[in-house]
């Protein structure tokens, strides 16, 4: 058996394979990754070197030829599968001897025939050898009887309600049974784990590949701008904090270091221009007396450059933790650019915990451990930066000096209690410099329990919905 795809007339692109992939580059930068002309040229010399012939082979030769961050991959396969599609129109399953004959497997609507075939097909060949465009077939038969539907905009393909068919739950139990069942009756603790590995493994897989064949198909009914739009996976320094999952927030950390990297590099190139200094115009006219007048030598100013304390003090709310604890882990990455670095968390009552973030410790773990050992609430359990405000002065009076920079953290939701705004006053006034950087969206800014515009009036305020914008705005504070 093997699977044939049926191609309807496609019109040509209007300038052929080289517009197809330039297109395609433009794509790319439309959803933020970078790709320059060199990049654009190198991967035009990789397609003519690979030819069309191999799918996969191609996806690798671009992806050399127009990646520069290893995290921007998910993205990038998604477009390319939107781009260079594995079929074009519907995908039949064939007998190899006879082309034009159906084959004998269950009819596009036996959706319990369909799922036996898949146990069979994965539990007999567990590894996928020898079955993947079976396989693949398989699903786009399952798509086209389950997931079409008719949208406002013409005919469309769900990936729910094909995946409600195919029940995946039930699957992945016989799939798990048919596995243990090559074990014999007594499978060791070692081979049942094993056995559930590899079903969730397939099971996830075949997740992915209805999602896949849902866009493929309908990109080609409601055009690839409409997925681009819905179906592709944003670049992880894009996502908005208050908006990113759990796994979301595990990618976004992974960009910490690099995030780092960057910005202390710019920082010690703005420190290299800045060592020469400023002209000193009063002693170089003095030193002109001697020239008549003439300023031959021009005398610079010394540089002084400053490494401030840095103060962070961060709302760990459930609201805006991802942000908070993102915010913190590039900061810490950054403590060598500050003479200190002190770190103050609360929910409703300020606790320090700087001791939280040595040198040698685990960031991830540090971040999960505030909530649990840190006192950073003694009321409800709900943000309260008034009374935040006041602990922190009343246990901390002395921490904010001239050569403090303070660093706030959080959405100024208050859940409409005193904001202590004159509090706030004293402790930028306390400080050489004061910043908050607030993850919410500048028109949300004053809507419900928003205090931002009452706070707004006495520090400088930063909207920082991604990591991306984050990273920008703490370039820009960075000391010089």
């Amino acid at each position: 058996m093997a699977a044939r795809r049926t191609r309807p007339p496609q019109p040509l692109a209007p300038h052929g394979i080289p517009g197809h992939l330039v297109e395609f580059v433009e794509a790319l930068r439309g959803v933020g990754i970078a790709v320059g002309p060199s990049e654009t040229v190198d991967a035009g010399r990789v397609m003519a070197t690979l030819g069309l012939g191999d799918r996969e082979v191609l996806r690798e030769g671009l992806a050399c030829a127009v990646m520069r961050r290893a995290e921007h991959r998910e993205t990038y396969d998604a477009m390319f599968d939107l781009w260079f599609p594995a079929a074009l129109g519907a995908r039949t399953v064939v007998d190899d001897d006879s082309a034009d004959d159906e084959s004998d497997g269950p009819p596009p609507q036996d959706i319990e025939g369909l799922r036996d075939a898949l146990v069979q097909m994965l539990t007999d060949n567990p590894d996928l050898a020898n079955v993947d465009d079976r396989l693949a077939a398989m699903i786009a038969q399952i798509v086209e009887s389950f997931g079409r539907y008719n949208s406002s905009r013409g005919p469309s393909y769900s990936s729910y309600q094909a995946l409600k068919a195919m029940a995946l739950d039930e699957l992945e139990g016989r799939l798990l049974a048919g596995l243990l069942a090559g074990y014999g009756d007594d499978p060791t603790p070692t081979q049942q784990e094993i056995a559930k590995a590899l079903a969730a493994k397939r099971v996830s897989q075949l997740r992915r590949m209805v999602e896949g064949e849902t866009k493929r198909r309908t990109a080609e009914q409601l055009g690839r701008e409409h997925v681009q739009m819905y179906g592709i996976p944003q670049l992880s320094e894009n996502v908005e904090f208050l908006r990113a999952s759990g796994e979301q927030l595990r990618q976004m950390r992974r960009v910490v270091a690099p995030l780092a990297r960057t910005l202390a590099t710019r920082l010690a190139a703005r420190r290299r221009r800045a060592r020469a200094g400023e002209i000193d115009m009063r002693k170089t006219l003095r030193k002109s007396m001697s020239t008549g007048g003439v300023p031959i030598d021009v005398v610079l100013k010394k540089p002084r450059p400053a490494r401030p304390e840095l103060v962070v003090l961060c709302d760990v709310s459930g609201s805006v933790a991802g942000f908070s604890h993102f915010t913190l882990m590039l900061v810490s990455a950054l403590r060598q650019q500050f003479s200190r670095v002190r770190v103050f968390a609360f929910i409703d009552t300020t606790d320090e915990v700087t001791e939280l973030f040595g040198p040698e410790a685990d960031l991830a773990v540090a971040v999960q451990r505030i909530t649990r050992e840190a006192g950073v609430y003694t009321r409800d359990g709900h943000s309260d930066y008034g009374h935040a405000f006041v602990s922190f002065l009343d246990k901390y009076p002395n921490v904010l000096s001239p050569r403090s920079s303070l660093l706030v953290l959080g959405d100024g939701r208050n859940n409409y209690r005193n904001p202590e705004v004159d509090l706030l006053t004293h402790m930028v006034k306390a400080s050489r410099h004061a910043h908050w950087l607030n993850p919410e969206p500048k028109h949300l800014w004053g809507s419900g329990d928003s205090a931002v515009p009452r706070y707004e009036g006495v520090i400088t305020m930063h909207e920082c919905r991604s990591a991306k914008q984050l990273a920008g705005v703490i370039d820009q504070l960075l000391p010089v």
